[in-house]
């Protein structure tokens, strides 16, 4: 099969060349790379142009004049690689160790059934340090990922691979037909959630995620935006409210309505504590002021969805959320 590998840059310049550095020293290398640059104000392009030169891979740079955000630029990169049969993600700040790629084939060849596969995720410069192990959807719409900033050897299921809910797009890979199919991310999300709500509409679509424990990135995370900045909490927040109106099936959505509204209530809570409540709350009501618009798109989701309520529903995590708040929730 053959794969293609997509970078997302903005202000990435501090990182970028390190993470081609990884990507040259693959040892199944992507047979074509594309990098869409969401109209950097730093050196981004120079050091994207100084660390490919020479390469035997094929590497197209689209440098856009405006910032069109992570989910859009990726749609972009892909329909660029329209003849590869994989499209890998991989964020600026996301370092891939030299098997990565070669391991993602090997299980994509061996799980048919998966439309996506979700790498082990380290936190850069943190030995035994998880960033994530797969995406979590819990019930009442939060996201999160599995095993974030514990230690790898407290969670034993990081080193089983096995099915999980959506694969973190800093570093992931999916099966071109099925990203196309499902209409690629949702470039109305701008960033941040983009990649479980597509994660969620390939299950919607019977078609699943497979994590591969071996397929090993260290990640900084939220280099470009910022940890906890207003600008995350803003676009992380407004996001979950879209991708649950859209996306759960109407069993479990009028189900789960009361605890959904109790988790972005207790939200609050948490945001003002952090200096962040003008950011969460102009989420939740930018949100609001549009859900007739995700509304219409949730009637053609769920039109096309072919997976039961009943498989959908063991999918999702049913943790208690009083542990995730006190582990300070994204």
């Amino acid at each position: 099969m053959t794969v293609g590998l997509v970078f997302v840059t903005w202000n990435a310049e501090a990182f970028i060349s390190r993470a081609l550095a990884a990507v040259a020293g693959q040892t199944r290398p992507p047979d074509a790379v594309v990098i869409v640059d969401n109209a950097s104000s730093d050196h981004t392009l120079a050091a994207i142009d100084e660390a490919t030169r020479g390469w035997a891979t094929p590497v197209h740079v689209i440098a856009l004049p405006t910032n069109l955000g992570f989910a859009a630029a990726n749609n972009r990169a892909v329909e660029h690689l329209a003849s590869c049969d994989l499209i890998a993600l991989l964020n600026p700040d996301a370092f891939p160790e030299p098997a990565w790629l070669a391991t993602l084939l090997v299980a994509a060849e061996a799980h048919p059934e998966a439309a996506s596969f979700a790498s082990r995720l380290m936190l850069d410069g943190q030995p035994g340090r998880l960033d994530g192990v797969g995406d979590v959807c819990h019930v009442s719409g939060l996201v999160w990922r599995h095993g974030h900033t514990k230690q790898l050897a407290t969670v034993p299921e990081a080193s089983q691979a096995r099915p999980v809910f959506s694969a973190c797009a800093a570093a992931a890979l999916y099966r071109r037909d099925d990203w196309t199919r499902a209409g690629g991310f949702d470039e109305r999300f701008f960033c941040y959630a983009e990649d479980v709500d597509l994660g969620f509409r390939l299950q919607l679509a019977g078609r699943g995620c497979w994590y591969v424990p071996d397929a090993v990135v260290h990640h900084v995370g939220s280099a470009s935006a910022g940890v906890g900045s207003a600008f995350a909490v803003y676009h992380g927040h407004r996001n979950l409210e879209w991708m649950f109106l859209k996306n759960m099936p109407a069993g479990l959505l009028w189900r789960y309505l009361p605890l959904h509204v109790a988790a972005s209530v207790a939200g609050m809570a948490v945001f003002v504590g952090r200096g962040r409540a003008s950011s969460y709350l102009k989420a939740k009501w930018d949100a609001l002021t549009r859900a007739g618009e995700f509304w219409q798109a949730r009637r053609t989701v769920q039109g096309s969805r072919v997976a039961s309520t009943a498989a959908i529903s063991a999918l999702l995590n049913r943790d208690s959320l009083a542990s995730r708040f006190r582990e300070r929730i994204p």
